[in-house]
């Protein structure tokens, strides 16, 4: 793609970053038939093709972001569905970050949508404040019938029964069981240890059992991601360098961290990028590097421990739903299902498995029409699997695929822990 930025705003690193992946673009149209919006809504301004166009124009332009950009750009997932189907490797996920960013930099948004996005900012990447948030929203359930748009579809998504405080997210040190193996930082996330803490539980249990003392570390939480995809750059940032300060002090003051261990694959994405998120800081680009270079997912780490002797003697069918995130994100495909299918479980996968299912971090709440769209879709093609249960890496996914009674979702590393010596995880 021809690009034509000045001298002075290639001077600008993120512009420079931006024409570099702009002019990789051959406008194959590739993306088109991977993309869950515009498999949708058949419009070339909603593909990652039309976005990217878009985005070039407010960039050259140097002008704020139109009202129709910002539309387009907000129905996008950030599957990355087009990166994995690119044939010229356009990295689309640093161009539209770099969009959003712009977009909350330039464009007035009207105020009640400001205020939603102000309010999931404020809540969800704290868990103490999420979960007040939640017993209210339970409490208000009954009424929201009566409660006007977005507001009726926050309160009518919190959970029929809410979680208790686990033991395992507050920082401590959980040893290996025999020969110690590995020594690695659990990311104990903010949404998940309030939605589900049970992952985290199995998680300990998991590494445990295989010889890695695991550790909680205190300074870490939320990893930025759902305040980034908002384009709120400083916050992302913020989240990200408070991440970086405690697993450094792991790895540099206490003895070396062979590895920063993430269960929720939305959250390792993101923090697998912090090495190009704060590349242009001095005090923070090696420092990030270091922390993503070593960050894994727990299948990743699991393949590298091997699993040893399963337990159960007749595992389930498990329907396995691959996580935009983990497919596209971070290019884990075979990892998972392998690691089921050593467990003893038959894996089957659903049609259209590229596919979103429409929950994409806080986008079921700001597009619920679309993303009600793409969980209908997604739940029929694990229907048709025949599978008695689903699996799953990532807790967005999860909560999407559950809400108004869907399946039976229980998260990968329970069925590996259950599969290895742990309980039989709740639901089955």
């Amino acid at each position: 793609m021809q690009t034509n930025f000045t001298l002075a705003q290639l001077a600008d690193p993120d512009i420079s970053a931006a024409n570099d992946i702009l002019r990789k673009c051959v406008h194959c149209g590739f993306c088109t038939a991977t993309c869950p919006t515009y498999v949708l809504l058949g419009d070339e301004l909603d593909s990652p093709r039309g976005r990217i166009y878009q985005i070039r124009e407010m960039l050259e332009s140097d002008q704020p972001a139109k009202p129709s950009l910002v539309t387009h750009v907000d129905r996008c997932l950030s599957c990355l569905s087009c990166m994995t189907t690119c044939p010229a490797s356009v990295n689309y996920m640093h161009l539209v970050d770099h969009a959003r960013a712009r977009i909350e930099k330039t464009h007035t948004r009207p105020l009640a949508e400001r205020l939603l996005r102000m309010v999931l900012a404020a809540v969800l990447p704290h868990p103490k404040i999420f979960r007040l948030s939640l017993i209210g929203a339970w409490f208000a359930k009954p009424f929201a019938g009566l409660l006007p748009g977005r507001l009726k579809g926050l309160v009518s998504m919190a959970p029929a029964r809410i979680a208790g405080l686990s033991d395992v997210d507050r920082p401590q040190v959980f040893p290996a069981i025999g020969k110690r193996r590995m020594r690695v930082a659990l990311m104990n996330g903010c949404a998940q240890q309030v939605l589900k803490p049970a992952i985290n539980e199995a998680t300990v249990r998991l590494l445990t059992r295989h010889g890695c003392e695991v550790i909680v570390s205190k300074g870490s939480g939320c990893c930025g991601a759902l305040v980034h995809h908002m384009g709120r750059e400083g916050a992302a940032h913020g989240a990200a360098k408070a991440n970086i300060a405690a697993w450094e002090k792991l790895g540099v003051d206490e003895g070396g961290l062979d590895a920063v261990v993430i269960n929720a694959s939305g959250c390792g994405t993101t923090v697998k990028d912090y090495g190009f998120m704060l590349r242009d800081d001095a005090d923070w680009a090696h420092r990030a590097s270091w922390v993503s270079e070593r960050t894994r997912d727990i299948t990743e780490v699991m393949t590298t421990l091997g699993l040893g002797d399963r337990v159960i003697d007749e595992a389930p069918a498990v329907a396995y739903h691959s996580a935009c995130s983990m497919q596209h994100g971070q290019q884990l495909t075979a990892t998972p299902k392998d690691l089921l299918m050593a467990a003893g479980f038959e894996v089957r996968e659903p049609r259209e498995g590229h596919l979103c299912c429409g929950s994409a971090g806080t986008y079921n709440i700001m597009q619920p029409e679309l993303a009600n769209q793409l969980r209908e879709r997604k739940l029929g093609n694990l229907k048709n699997t025949g599978a008695d249960i689903v699996a799953a890496g990532n807790i967005g996914c999860m909560e999407q695929l559950t809400a108004d009674g869907g399946p039976t979702v229980v998260h990968t590393v329970e069925l590996l822990d259950w599969a290895t010596g742990g309980p039989r995880p709740a639901g089955i």
